[in-house]
C-alpha cells in the first residue's frame, strides 16, 4: 500500500502575449516538489482542512486555507470524501511572484500526488480543474493556464465554458530566454496585476489579439517556432501591465534587436520572456535583456530554458 508520493512539477509561463488566461507553456527552468503522505488524523465534520498539515522550510503559508497546495488538498478531500489525514511537505523551487507559475507548480504537484496516493484515477481534465482551485490563494480567482501547463507539460490551450484542455507538443528547436528582475514584488502580486487590465477593449484590438492567438496555436501545430515568435504580440493586456515593470520597453526592444523571435511579459510579470530558437545567439539575447533592465537601474537573472515535458511522480 502506498503511504506517500513525491511529485516534481515544472514552472510555466502563461498568456504568451495574446492568450490571456487561455495559453500556458511548461518550462524546465524551475520545479516545485510536493511529498504527500497519509496520517491518522482525519477531518472533522464540515471542516475538510482539518487533518491537513503543511510542513515546509520555505516562506509560504502553512495554513492550508491560505496555501495553494493546501487549498487543492482541502478541496479534493471534500470532493472525493477522503477520510485519512494528509501531510503536505513543500519544497519550493519556482520563485514566487515573478510570473513563472510558482503557485501553479505547487497546485499541480498536489493534485497529482493526491490522485496517486488515494488511487483516484482521475482524468487530466478533472486534475486540471482540481489544481486550478489552488490559484485562489495567490490570484484571488480560479484560472487554469499555468496549472494546466505544469500538470500536463508542453503547450496548453484552456477553454472554460464548457471546460476543455488541449495539449500540444512544442517545436524541438524552441528555446526561451527569461529575464527575472530583482524587484520586491507585492503580496498577492497576481491579484494586483489583474486589477489593471481594461474592462472594455476596442474591436480592432480584440481582432488583432485573436489573430495572433490563432497563429500561435498554428505555430505549435506546425512546429514552427518563427510563427510562434512573430505572433507573441499583445495589444490589450501587455500595454496595461508594462508600467508595472521598470525598463520593460527597453528590455523588449533590446531582445528583438538582438534576434529574439518575440518578447512579452511572462504571465503576470515582472519577468520578461523572449521566444528564440536553439540556433540563435542566446547569450547575446540574454545580455541585451539584462542591459534593458540596467537602463532602469534594475538587476536581473537570465535563465535560458526549454519547454518541459511535465511533472515526475514517484510513489
Amino acid at each position: 500500500m502506498i503511504t506517500n508520493v513525491k511529485v516534481r512539477a515544472p514552472s510555466s509561463t502563461a498568456n504568451l502575449g495574446p492568450g490571456f488566461d487561455v495559453f500556458g507553456l511548461a518550462l524546465d527552468a524551475f520545479h516545485d516538489e510536493i511529498i504527500l503522505g497519509k496520517t491518522n488524523k482525519s477531518a472533522t465534520t464540515n471542516r475538510p482542512w482539518h487533518g491537513v498539515r503543511i510542513l515546509t522550510m520555505d516562506d509560504v503559508p502553512t495554513d492550508p486555507q491560505q496555501n495553494t497546495a493546501g487549498l487543492v488538498i482541502k478541496s479534493m478531500k471534500q470532493k472525493f470524501k477522503i477520510k485519512s489525514g494528509i501531510e503536505i511537505r513543500i519544497k519550493k523551487g519556482v520563485p514566487a511572484g515573478f510570473g513563472m507559475g510558482s503557485s501553479a507548480a505547487s497546485a499541480a504537484a498536489a493534485a497529482l500526488a493526491c490522485n496517486k496516493l488515494f488511487n483516484l484515477k482521475l482524468d487530466n481534465k478533472t486534475l486540471v480543474k482540481c489544481a486550478g482551485i489552488g490559484e485562489k490563494a495567490s490570484a484571488g480567482t480560479i484560472h487554469y493556464d499555468n496549472v494546466a501547463a505544469s500538470l500536463l507539460g508542453g503547450f496548453v490551450v484552456v477553454k472554460t465554458k464548457p471546460f476543455e484542455v488541449i495539449r500540444l507538443e512544442p517545436p524541438k528547436d524552441l528555446v526561451l530566454c527569461v529575464a527575472i528582475p530583482k524587484l520586491k514584488v507585492p503580496k498577492k502580486k497576481t491579484k494586483v496585476s489583474r486589477s489593471v487590465i481594461p474592462k472594455t477593449v476596442k474591436l480592432s484590438d480584440l481582432t488583432a489579439n485573436l489573430s495572433n492567438a490563432a497563429n500561435i496555436v498554428s505555430g505549435f501545430l506546425l512546429k514552427d517556432s518563427d510563427l510562434i515568435g512573430r505572433s507573441v504580440q499583445d495589444v490589450i493586456v501587455e500595454p496595461a501591465r508594462k508600467h508595472l515593470i521598470p525598463g520593460f520597453s527597453k528590455v523588449k526592444s533590446n531582445a528583438l534587436n538582438a534576434g529574439a523571435l518575440g518578447v512579452t511579459i511572462s504571465g503576470a510579470g515582472p519577468s520578461v520572456i523572449a521566444f528564440c530558437k536553439k540556433s540563435q545567439n542566446l547569450k547575446k539575447i540574454g545580455k541585451s535583456m539584462e542591459k534593458g533592465f540596467s537602463s532602469a537601474k534594475v538587476d536581473c537573472d537570465i535563465i535560458i530554458c526549454k519547454p518541459s515535458a511535465g511533472p515526475k511522480i514517484r510513489a
